[in-house]
């Protein structure tokens, strides 16, 4: 069967794949547009694969948040770079995991791939993936799903441009109180609510360490107690949401901002994309210079 031009530019649209490979798989599937994008996806696949090594450390962090405010998600999608966290083929993807999550009772990012993908049930989130990893060439990863369902309290949520997002379950208070207060989360980035949430083992680490720093110092051994607890304190304060300074109004903590509206956080979390993942880092300089070495 003759492959004309516009089957391969149908094919591409379809596929956003090169018109080379466009037309090698009509020419393989005998002109069959269906069975050429079912060999292209298997294809796809495989070459998604391959990629799935690669440090995926860029991306964009989506929330979804149910009408009623009492169920929302957090999504980060990864990439290998920034140019491709804002194509909109990627973002796309983003926004249809995300709502997949919303929609399903999927607990993390494992299940959520199981799911059927929003909008388009013939696919899972974890083909659609890998159709976009062959499409734009690069790896991609759901990394991360966080869920929240608040029973007392109403999610109020920030995204900080792509890349910082926070959902708070607020009990009391109203909209514009848990926009601030997610706003002021994304900004301080504490680690928990209260102190009485801070783990004993990092309080027991912080000790240690202010310990030997008034020890170097040669403060008297009388008051070295009272030095170590009054810089507990002040790390408390520094890194508890009630304790931290309100960054609106560094006058009050955000603790007397809630008493002040009746207001309570229940919970909290922040995600940033690429959190705890090692980038490598190349020098193209080391790497000519062990070549020449090599040679």
């Amino acid at each position: 069967m003759a492959i004309s031009a516009a089957m391969v530019k149908d094919l591409r649209e379809r596929t956003g794949a090169g018109m080379m490979e466009c037309k090698k798989a009509l020419v393989d599937a005998n002109g069959d547009i269906e069975a050429a994008i079912e060999a292209m996806r298997k294809s796809g696949q495989a070459k998604a694969a391959k990629k799935s090594g690669r440090t995926a450390a860029e991306g964009v962090v989506v929330i979804k948040i149910a009408d009623d405010g009492k169920r929302g998600v957090m999504v980060e999608v990864n990439s290998e770079t920034d140019f491709v966290a804002k194509d909109a083929n990627f973002q796309s993807f983003a926004e249809g995991a995300a709502e997949t999550a919303l929609s399903s009772d999927a607990q993390d990012a494992e299940a959520l791939s199981a799911a059927a993908f929003a909008g388009d049930s013939a696919q899972t989130v974890e083909s659609a993936r890998a159709a976009l990893v062959a499409k734009i060439g690069e790896n991609v990863q759901v990394r991360r799903l966080v869920r929240f369902d608040a029973a007392a309290g109403t999610l109020c949520s920030y995204r900080h441009g792509l890349k910082i997002g926070v959902v708070v379950d607020l009990v009391g208070g109203d909209e514009t109180l848990g926009r601030d207060l997610a706003m002021h989360i994304a900004a301080s980035n504490p680690i928990c609510v209260s102190a009485e949430q801070v783990p004993e083992e990092t309080l027991s680490k912080e000790r240690e360490i202010f310990k030997a720093q008034a020890l170097e110092s040669g403060k008297p051994e009388a008051i070295m107690d009272k030095i170590v607890e009054g810089r507990v304190r002040k790390y408390l304060e520094e890194v508890t949401l009630l304790g931290q300074a309100f960054v609106k109004d560094p006058d009050q903590s955000v603790e007397k901002l809630l008493k002040q509206a009746g207001a309570e956080v229940k919970r909290f979390m922040r995600v940033e994309v690429g959190e705890g993942i090692e980038k490598k880092t190349e020098n193209f300089a080391d790497e000519v210079m062990a070549q020449v070495r090599g040679s």
